[in-house]
C-alpha cells in the first residue's frame, strides 16, 4: 500500500519493501522547459550535482527526461539519508569550477548515445520547442554561464517543485532537504507543428514508426498492449515481414499519454510493414478486437501490478506524477481500472489514436489515408536578396521579419519564431524555427555572403545565439566548379593548343640561349636579356595553358569567393 509523507515541506510516497532501501528525489523540469538556445542546462546540473556526493560503493544515479529530472539510490538508511541531503546541499551550491569538465563530459555521453528510433517523431509532431526539444542534441552547453545555472536552479530545482519516494521499512531519519523556495512549474502544453492529422512523413530504410497521442486511462494501457500483440502476430508471426514490432506507452502532460509502435524490416518490404500496420489499425478502429486478446492482456498488467518488485518499480513514476498534477493510485485501484476495460473501449480508444496519428516511413504513407506533413514554409519574407554564386544553387533572402531560403524548397524562418542561431567564426549561420524549419546562411555560398550574414546578426537576440567552435577548412561549404559549355570547350582547347606552342617555341629559344650564355665567350650581356624574355615568354605560356584548361572544364568565368 502506498502512503505518503512530508519532509520540510516536500511531498514524499513511500512502499513498504524488504531489502535494501531505494529512495529518490524528483524535480519538475527536463529537456520539455528548455529554450533550444539552452538545451542541456537541466542534464548539466544534474551532473555537477551529482559529483558533489562523491563516489561510493552503493548504487546511485540520476537521470534528466522530458518532464522531470530525479536523483535516486539503493543502499542502507544512512547512506541514502547522506546521499540525498548531498544532493540537495551541491544544488545550492554548484561546483563551477567542474562547467567546462562537465561540459565536455556530457558532450562525450551524447557521442556514445543511441537515439530512440521513435526520435524524429518528437520534431515533426512537436517542431523545436516543449515535446519536440529532445530530438535536438544539448547545442546549448557552449553558451551556458554560472548565472544561467543559478537562474535555473532557482526557478526548477525547489522544494515546492520537488517529490520524494522511498520503497522500504520506513522514511529514513535524518532528510533534511535544504532547498531553496520556489514555485511548482506545471508542465508547458504540448505544442503542435502538423496542420493535420493523421499525418506522414519519410524516415530511414527498414523502420516503420506510428505514434499518437490520446487520453490518458486504463484502456489506452490495454489498448497499447493488444496493438503490440496484434502487430507482432500480424507482422511477424503469419508474413515474416518484421523481427521485432513493438509498442510503448508513456505520459504527456497532466491527461494524455503517447503511444509509440516500431516495426522493423528489410529495406524491400517497408511498403508491406507499414501496409500491415494501417490494416491493424483499422481492424481495432473498425471494432473488430478479440475478447481473447484483451483479456490476455489485462490479465497480463494485472499481474505486473500484483508483484511486489513492480510495486516498488512503479513508485517513482507515480510519485513524479505528482508534479504532474495526477492523482496517487493504488493497485488496487490500477487493478480495477483494467479489469473494467472492454474489447468495446479499445476501439473507442483505437479511433482516437488513429486520428491523431503520425506515421514514418521510408515508403509513402498519403495512399494509406495519412497527410504527407509540411515539406517547406508557406510563404518568403520580403527583404534584400542574395543570389547564389556560380557553383552554387540557393537564394538567400533577409528581410526585416526573417530569412528565407530558396532552392527546391522554400524555407523561412521568421526573426519571431527563431528558436536557436548557431554561430561559427568563418561566418556561417544556422537558424532554428519554432516550427523546426532550418536554414543554413553560408557568406560562401552568395554574392555579398558578409553583408547578409551581417544584417541577420544584427536581426537575431543574442539570447538565442550559439557561438560554436571553428570549422576546419574543408567543412565549410564552398560553390561547386560548374561544367563549361560546348563554346568554352572549344575555346579552352584552342587556347590550350596555341599557349602550348608559345610556351614550347619560347621555352626552347630560352634553353638555347642559354646553352650559348654559358658556353660563349664574347659579349653575354645581350643572351641573357633575351633569354630572360623568353623564359618570361615561355611562363606566361604556361599560365595561359592552365587558364585554358580551367576554360575547358569549367567554362569562362571563375568561381568567386
Amino acid at each position: 500500500m502506498i502512503s505518503k509523507f512530508e519532509v520540510g515541506g516536500i511531498p514524499g510516497l513511500i512502499v513498504p519493501t524488504t531489502g535494501s532501501m531505494q529512495a529518490g528525489l524528483g524535480f519538475r523540469v527536463g529537456f520539455v522547459d528548455e529554450p533550444l538556445a539552452r538545451r542541456g542546462i537541466t542534464h548539466l546540473i544534474e551532473h555537477l550535482a551529482l559529483h558533489s556526493v562523491g563516489v561510493a560503493d552503493y548504487h546511485y544515479n540520476g537521470a534528466t527526461g522530458v518532464e522531470f529530472t530525479r536523483f535516486h539510490m539503493q543502499g542502507v538508511e544512512k547512506d541514502v539519508v547522506a546521499f540525498l541531503n548531498g544532493v540537495c546541499a551541491a544544488l545550492r551550491d554548484l561546483p563551477m569550477s567542474r562547467l567546462a569538465v562537465e561540459k565536455e563530459v556530457l558532450h562525450a555521453e551524447a557521442h556514445g548515445r543511441n537515439a530512440p528510433v521513435s526520435e524524429p517523431m518528437w520534431l515533426w509532431r512537436h517542431g523545436a520547442r516543449d515535446y519536440g526539444a529532445g530530438a535536438y542534441p544539448e547545442w546549448g552547453l557552449p553558451g551556458i554561464t554560472e548565472d544561467d545555472l543559478r537562474a535555473w536552479v532557482d526557478r526548477f530545482f525547489t522544494k515546492e517543485n520537488a517529490v520524494l519516494w522511498v520503497a522500504g521499512e520506513k522514511v529514513p531519519a535524518g532528510l533534511e532537504l535544504d532547498l531553496p523556495s520556489g514555485t511548482r512549474q506545471p508542465l508547458p502544453p504540448p505544442s503542435s507543428a502538423l496542420p493535420s492529422t493523421p499525418a506522414c512523413f519519410g524516415g530511414s530504410a527498414g523502420l516503420v514508426a506510428w505514434d499518437t497521442v490520446v487520453p490518458r486511462s486504463p484502456a489506452t494501457s490495454v489498448f497499447a498492449d493488444v496493438l503490440e500483440r496484434m502487430l507482432f502476430r500480424e507482422l511477424r508471426q503469419e508474413s515474416g515481414l518484421s523481427y521485432a514490432a513493438q509498442t510503448d506507452h508513456r505520459p504527456l502532460g497532466r491527461d494524455s499519454v503517447v503511444i509509440t509502435a516500431v516495426a522493423d524490416s528489410l529495406p524491400e518490404n517497408s511498403g508491406a510493414v507499414l501496409g500491415g500496420m494501417v490494416d491493424v489499425l483499422a481492424a481495432l478502429r473498425a471494432g473488430r478486437v478479440d475478447p481473447a486478446d484483451v483479456t490476455a492482456m489485462i490479465g497480463k498488467r494485472v499481474a505486473g501490478l500484483r508483484h511486489s518488485d513492480e510495486v516498488a518499480a512503479r513508485l517513482p513514476i507515480q510519485a513524479l506524477g505528482l508534479l504532474a498534477g495526477r492523482e496517487v493510485c493504488d493497485v488496487e485501484e490500477q487493478i480495477a481500472g483494467l479489469t473494467a476495460v472492454t474489447a468495446a473501449d479499445v476501439a473507442a480508444v483505437a479511433a482516437d489514436a488513429w486520428a491523431n496519428g503520425l506515421v514514418m516511413s521510408p515508403s509513402r504513407a498519403d495512399h494509406a489515408g495519412f497527410t504527407i506533413a509540411p515539406q517547406e514554409s508557406v510563404a518568403k519574407v520580403d527583404g534584400t536578396a542574395f543570389p547564389a554564386l556560380p557553383g552554387a544553387t540557393a537564394l538567400l533572402v533577409v528581410g526585416a521579419e526573417g530569412i528565407s531560403l530558396v532552392e527546391e524548397n522554400l524555407l523561412t524562418v521568421r526573426f519571431d519564431e527563431c528558436v536557436l542561431m548557431r554561430a561559427w567564426p568563418d561566418g556561417g549561420r544556422q537558424l532554428i524555427g519554432a516550427d523546426g524549419t532550418v536554414i543554413w546562411a553560408e557568406p560562401t555560398l552568395h554574392r555579398a555572403g558578409r553583408a547578409a550574414i551581417a544584417k541577420i546578426d544584427a536581426a537575431v537576440p543574442g539570447e538565442l545565439v550559439v557561438a560554436e567552435a571553428a570549422r576546419a577548412p574543408e567543412q565549410i561549404p564552398q560553390p561547386r566548379a560548374t561544367a563549361a559549355d560546348r563554346s568554352d570547350r572549344v575555346a579552352g582547347i584552342q587556347g590550350m593548343v596555341l599557349f602550348g606552342v608559345l610556351t614550347l617555341v619560347f621555352g626552347g629559344f630560352a634553353a638555347l640561349l642559354l646553352v650559348a650564355f654559358l658556353t660563349g665567350t664574347e659579349d653575354r650581356g645581350p643572351l641573357l636579356a633575351i633569354a630572360s624574355l623568353c623564359a618570361l615568354a615561355a611562363a606566361g605560356g604556361g599560365h595561359g595553358v592552365r587558364r585554358a584548361r580551367y576554360r575547358m572544364r569549367y567554362g569562362s568565368r571563375p568561381i568567386e569567393r
